[in-house]
């Protein structure tokens, strides 16, 4: 039997908001096999959205792998910020560093900024962006996610961004229809897998706070929940499409992200060096030991 360090965090949080949970195991110089990692995010299903492995890695100052409770996952922002907030935080090495550089299992290198002592936060590069092309409806989309007839703006486009996830994008006009929506998840998943599409956020540009830029909700039914809270990958694709409509000039700004069922969290999001950043900061729930 192995002990691995454990915490559970929650990322993207803002002052009563709960943010989003990621759980990260720290695995040192004793890495696991992914059937390993699969066993183990399997049984989180329903305490956290994502695991993070953290070990060692020769090209970088750590490497880190997600895990969802069904599947591996390509790149979880929240659980890259929970997890790289709390080991620059305890590490004087790295918390001397601006910059500090992680290996990801599937998306490559990524650098995380480190603004702990300016701004309490941390702020990761999103992987750079890729489009690709969607003939979906107004119809077919207000159809699957419930929404009402015609409340799709039709003043932007639809479009489908990879910033890390496959992320499908849909304005939506009101701020008070987008919070209300709680699609049927096992058919929300169907559409997804169907069409290839990782996550789908809906988002307005009506915010309950007026500090924030705009409000995003990101349904992740291929992940094995409905909603994902809070969400790195969804709002970097998000910043990128405000970034292409020439809505957004890049600088610092917050996103409100949730249903009516909570307080909203917050991501904060930035253009700098040719770089989308997204980032914030994280709470430290449980630490200790995971017995393996």
């Amino acid at each position: 039997m192995r002990r691995y360090r454990y915490i559970k965090s929650n990322a993207f949080t803002a002052g009563e908001s709960l943010g989003n949970p990621a759980a990260c195991l720290f695995l040192d110089d004793a890495p696991m096999t992914g059937e390993q990692m699969q066993s183990i995010a399997s049984e989180h299903k329903g305490f956290v959205m994502e695991m993070v492995f953290c070990g060692q890695s020769e090209k970088a100052d750590a490497k880190l792998t997600y895990y969802s409770s069904e599947c591996e996952v390509d790149f979880c922002g929240h659980g890259t910020i929970a997890t790289m907030y709390s080991l620059i935080k305890d590490t004087p090495e790295l918390m001397s560093k601006p910059v500090v550089m992680v290996e990801t299992n599937r998306k490559g290198m990524i650098e995380v900024y480190n603004a702990i002592k300016e701004e309490d936060a941390v702020y990761i590069s999103a992987p750079d962006p890729i489009e690709h092309p969607t003939e979906l409806t107004t119809a077919q989309l207000e159809e699957i996610l419930e929404l009402p007839c015609d409340t799709i703006s039709k003043d932007l486009p639809i479009r489908i961004i990879d910033a890390g996830l496959r992320t499908l994008i849909v304005p939506v006009k009101d701020l008070e229809t987008e919070i209300s929506v709680y699609p049927n998840v096992s058919r929300l998943k169907t559409f997804c897998e169907g069409n290839d599409i990782d996550i789908i956020l809906t988002f307005s540009m009506q915010t309950a706070d007026t500090s924030a830029f705009a409000h995003t909700r990101v349904f992740a039914p291929r992940f094995g929940y409905l909603e994902d809270p809070a969400t790195g990958s969804g709002n970097s694709a998000f910043a990128n499409y405000l970034l292409s409509e020439k809505l957004w000039d890049g600088h610092l700004i917050a996103i409100e992200q949730g249903g009516n069922d909570r307080v909203f969290n917050s991501v904060k999001l930035k253009y700098a060096n040719g770089k989308v950043l997204f980032g914030g900061k994280a709470t430290v729930k449980i630490e200790g030991y995971y017995i393996v």
